[in-house]
């Protein structure tokens, strides 16, 4: 934890700690706020989309350990543990539920370490610190505690939109899927610039952080040669929230495109 801590600079914001500020949470930083206001400027209702976000993913998590018979998850991108984390999600429907989640922020290992304990009884949680862009890495050490030869339900959340195009996205998706067996799933959401004047984008793409907001076609192709669940591609606050307290907020409020496909 000590070595973690050391390599933590706290003067450049970091997507985990940020998205952390918008949730209302502490473990966030100056420079961290700084980018998240600067954010908020651009897209007012980012934190609805933050929101709305975990409850997509709360939403695909129930629907995963629960009809589908998940019981192994890898998550990407975890961020910092928050409510209803992927692991508590899913043991609430199957304690004997596992999770590996993978994070590049050494702040995120110190609280994960600290946090992500699974209660007496459940299912194991690992913790993994490695780069999206290392999908070899990745798969190496989670098949180290999971089984590769059973379903796996694969967490891309809120991501891919800091992966440039000419670090190539959809081939990072082609190889993580392409590892894992015939019936797992991949949950992924991804935001959008279809609701922004083009300078905005821009200014997204040139930030402390840089976010690579793509089109609905764009975020489509990331599940190409997967089966697609119904409803398909759409806003996350659209996707199987039926049951979601009203009112619902619009599409362009949250600005982020979701799915869930079965990898055949």
């Amino acid at each position: 934890m000590a070595e973690a801590q050391e390599r933590l600079d706290t003067s450049v914001p970091h997507p985990a700690r940020r998205y952390n500020y918008w949730l209302g949470g502490k473990d966030n930083f100056a420079a961290d706020r700084e980018s998240g206001d600067a954010v908020v400027a651009l897209f007012p209702s980012i934190r609805t989309a933050a929101l709305e976000n975990r409850r997509f993913l709360r939403r695909a998590v129930e629907l995963l350990a629960g009809e589908l018979g998940i019981r192994q998850f890898l998550d990407i991108g975890t961020g910092l543990p928050t409510a209803d984390n992927t692991h508590e999600v899913a043991q609430r429907v199957a304690p004997e539920s596992s999770v590996v989640y993978v994070d590049n922020d050494p702040l995120v290992m110190v609280h994960a370490r600290a946090l992500l304990n699974a209660a007496p009884g459940a299912g194991p949680t690992h913790y993994l610190e490695a780069d999206v862009r290392s999908p070899e890495d990745i798969l190496r050490e989670a098949a180290k505690r999971l089984d590769f030869s059973r379903p796996i339900g694969l967490m891309l959340i809120a991501v891919l939109h800091f992966i440039a195009d000419e670090e190539d996205p959809w081939g990072i998706v082609r190889r993580l899927t392409e590892a894992l067996p015939a019936g797992s799933y991949l949950v992924l959401s991804h935001s959008t610039g279809e609701f922004l004047t083009p300078e905005a984008v821009q200014t997204f793409r040139t930030s402390a952080i840089p976010v690579h907001l793509r089109t609905h076609d764009e975020i489509g192709r990331l599940f190409d040669g997967l089966e697609v669940l119904d409803p398909g591609v759409v806003s996350i606050s659209n996707w199987r929230a039926e049951k979601e307290p009203g009112p619902r907020p619009d599409e362009s409020e949250t600005a982020t495109d979701c799915a869930v496909a079965r990898i055949r």
